[in-house]
Protein backbone atom coordinates (compact mmCIF):
# COMPACT_ATOMS: atom_id res chain seq x y z
CA UNK A 1 0.00 0.00 0.00
CA UNK A 2 2.77 2.47 0.93
CA UNK A 3 4.76 1.70 -2.23
CA UNK A 4 1.84 2.39 -4.59
CA UNK A 5 1.10 5.66 -2.83
CA UNK A 6 4.79 6.65 -3.02
CA UNK A 7 4.81 6.10 -6.80
CA UNK A 8 1.62 8.15 -7.14
CA UNK A 9 3.23 10.97 -5.15
CA UNK A 10 6.30 10.91 -7.38
CA UNK A 11 4.13 11.23 -10.52
CA UNK A 12 2.51 14.39 -9.14
CA UNK A 13 5.89 15.97 -8.60
CA UNK A 14 8.41 17.31 -11.05
CA UNK A 15 12.08 16.38 -10.97
CA UNK A 16 14.13 19.58 -11.27
CA UNK A 17 17.73 20.64 -10.83
CA UNK A 18 18.47 22.88 -7.86
CA UNK A 19 18.57 26.12 -9.93
CA UNK A 20 15.31 25.16 -11.70
CA UNK A 21 13.66 24.37 -8.37
CA UNK A 22 14.83 27.73 -6.99
CA UNK A 23 13.20 29.51 -9.93
CA UNK A 24 9.95 27.57 -9.62
CA UNK A 25 9.75 28.06 -5.86
CA UNK A 26 10.82 31.69 -6.07
CA UNK A 27 13.73 31.31 -3.66
CA UNK A 28 17.50 31.31 -3.94
CA UNK A 29 19.61 28.29 -4.82
CA UNK A 30 21.03 28.34 -1.28
CA UNK A 31 17.51 28.23 0.15
CA UNK A 32 16.71 25.14 -1.91
CA UNK A 33 19.95 23.48 -0.76
CA UNK A 34 19.06 24.33 2.85
CA UNK A 35 15.59 22.79 2.47
CA UNK A 36 17.12 19.64 1.00
CA UNK A 37 19.63 19.47 3.87
CA UNK A 38 16.83 19.90 6.46
CA UNK A 39 14.66 17.29 4.72
CA UNK A 40 11.93 19.76 3.70
CA UNK A 41 12.43 18.85 0.03
CA UNK A 42 13.15 15.39 -1.30
CA UNK A 43 16.20 15.14 -3.53
CA UNK A 44 18.36 12.58 -5.27
CA UNK A 45 21.83 12.59 -6.80
CA UNK A 46 22.72 11.09 -10.16
CA UNK A 47 26.04 9.43 -11.06
CA UNK A 48 27.53 12.74 -12.22
CA UNK A 49 26.83 14.48 -8.89
CA UNK A 50 23.86 16.52 -10.11
CA UNK A 51 21.21 17.05 -7.45
CA UNK A 52 17.59 16.73 -8.52
CA UNK A 53 14.81 18.06 -6.34
CA UNK A 54 11.24 16.81 -6.42
CA UNK A 55 8.77 19.70 -6.42
CA UNK A 56 5.03 19.07 -6.30
CA UNK A 57 2.73 21.05 -8.54
CA UNK A 58 1.14 22.85 -5.59
CA UNK A 59 4.57 23.88 -4.17
CA UNK A 60 5.52 25.39 -7.51
CA UNK A 61 2.23 27.29 -7.78
CA UNK A 62 2.28 29.05 -4.43
CA UNK A 63 4.67 31.96 -4.03
CA UNK A 64 7.73 31.41 -1.86
CA UNK A 65 8.75 33.87 0.83
CA UNK A 66 11.03 35.82 -1.46
CA UNK A 67 8.34 36.21 -4.14
CA UNK A 68 5.86 37.54 -1.61
CA UNK A 69 8.36 39.96 -0.08
CA UNK A 70 9.54 41.29 -3.43
CA UNK A 71 6.07 42.33 -4.51
CA UNK A 72 5.22 43.04 -8.12
CA UNK A 73 8.09 43.31 -10.53
CA UNK A 74 8.54 46.93 -11.72
CA UNK A 75 9.55 45.77 -15.19
CA UNK A 76 6.27 43.93 -15.69
CA UNK A 77 3.72 46.28 -14.15
CA UNK A 78 5.68 49.50 -13.65
CA UNK A 79 6.02 51.29 -10.31
CA UNK A 80 2.85 51.47 -8.28
CA UNK A 81 1.50 54.62 -6.66
CA UNK A 82 2.69 53.34 -3.28
CA UNK A 83 6.21 53.03 -4.67
CA UNK A 84 6.01 56.54 -6.11
CA UNK A 85 4.91 57.95 -2.75
CA UNK A 86 7.69 56.12 -0.96
CA UNK A 87 10.29 57.36 -3.43
CA UNK A 88 8.98 60.91 -3.10
CA UNK A 89 9.05 60.70 0.71
CA UNK A 90 12.62 59.38 0.64
CA UNK A 91 13.70 62.14 -1.76
CA UNK A 92 12.16 64.75 0.56
CA UNK A 93 13.95 63.21 3.53
CA UNK A 94 17.26 63.21 1.66
CA UNK A 95 16.82 66.88 0.71
CA UNK A 96 16.03 67.72 4.35
CA UNK A 97 19.11 65.88 5.57
CA UNK A 98 21.29 67.61 2.97
CA UNK A 99 20.03 71.02 4.18
CA UNK A 100 20.69 70.02 7.78
CA UNK A 101 24.20 68.84 6.87
CA UNK A 102 24.98 72.13 5.13
CA UNK A 103 23.76 74.10 8.17
CA UNK A 104 25.98 71.99 10.45
CA UNK A 105 28.95 72.54 8.14
CA UNK A 106 28.38 76.31 8.24
CA UNK A 107 28.18 76.23 12.04
CA UNK A 108 31.38 74.16 12.15
CA UNK A 109 33.17 76.71 9.93
CA UNK A 110 32.05 79.50 12.28
CA UNK A 111 33.25 77.56 15.34
CA UNK A 112 36.64 76.97 13.74
CA UNK A 113 36.92 80.68 12.90
CA UNK A 114 36.07 81.66 16.49
CA UNK A 115 38.54 79.14 17.89
CA UNK A 116 41.32 80.44 15.65
CA UNK A 117 40.60 84.01 16.76
CA UNK A 118 40.64 82.98 20.43
CA UNK A 119 43.93 81.12 20.02
CA UNK A 120 45.48 84.20 18.44
CA UNK A 121 44.48 86.27 21.50
CA UNK A 122 45.97 83.92 24.11
CA UNK A 123 49.48 85.51 24.04
CA UNK A 124 47.96 88.98 24.40
CA UNK A 125 45.86 87.85 27.37
CA UNK A 126 48.84 86.33 29.15
CA UNK A 127 51.09 89.38 28.74
CA UNK A 128 51.58 91.39 31.95
CA UNK A 129 48.88 93.98 32.40
CA UNK A 130 51.15 96.49 34.24
CA UNK A 131 51.14 100.08 33.08
CA UNK A 132 54.47 101.19 31.57
CA UNK A 133 55.37 103.40 34.57
CA UNK A 134 54.69 100.62 37.14
CA UNK A 135 58.08 99.06 36.40
CA UNK A 136 59.80 102.35 37.14
CA UNK A 137 57.91 102.74 40.41
CA UNK A 138 58.79 99.21 41.49
CA UNK A 139 62.46 99.78 40.76
CA UNK A 140 62.41 102.96 42.83
CA UNK A 141 61.01 101.17 45.87
CA UNK A 142 63.60 100.66 48.61
CA UNK A 143 64.85 97.08 48.94
CA UNK A 144 63.15 95.90 45.81
CA UNK A 145 64.85 93.15 43.87
CA UNK A 146 64.19 94.92 40.62
CA UNK A 147 65.80 98.11 41.90
CA UNK A 148 69.27 96.61 42.26
CA UNK A 149 71.92 97.72 39.84
CA UNK A 150 72.63 95.49 36.89
CA UNK A 151 69.36 93.70 37.29
CA UNK A 152 66.79 94.87 34.79
CA UNK A 153 64.12 92.23 35.35
CA UNK A 154 62.77 89.52 37.56
CA UNK A 155 65.15 87.08 39.26
CA UNK A 156 66.65 84.54 36.89
CA UNK A 157 67.04 87.06 34.14
CA UNK A 158 64.06 85.91 32.07
CA UNK A 159 60.47 87.00 31.73
CA UNK A 160 57.88 84.95 33.63
CA UNK A 161 56.39 82.25 31.42
CA UNK A 162 52.65 81.72 31.12
CA UNK A 163 51.04 78.82 32.95
CA UNK A 164 50.18 76.93 29.82
CA UNK A 165 53.74 77.22 28.47
CA UNK A 166 55.08 75.87 31.77
CA UNK A 167 52.50 73.08 31.80
CA UNK A 168 53.31 71.93 28.26
CA UNK A 169 57.03 72.60 28.59
CA UNK A 170 57.40 75.42 26.07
Amino acid sequence: MGEGQDNADRRDRRRLTVPEAATVLGVTVDAVRGRVRRGKLEAEHDEHGTVYVFVSAEEGDRPGPSKASRGPSPTVEGPSSDDSRLVEALEDRIASLERQLEAERAANREHRRLLAAALERIPALEAPQEPPDARVRASEAPGSVEGREGDGGPPGGSERRSWWREWFGF
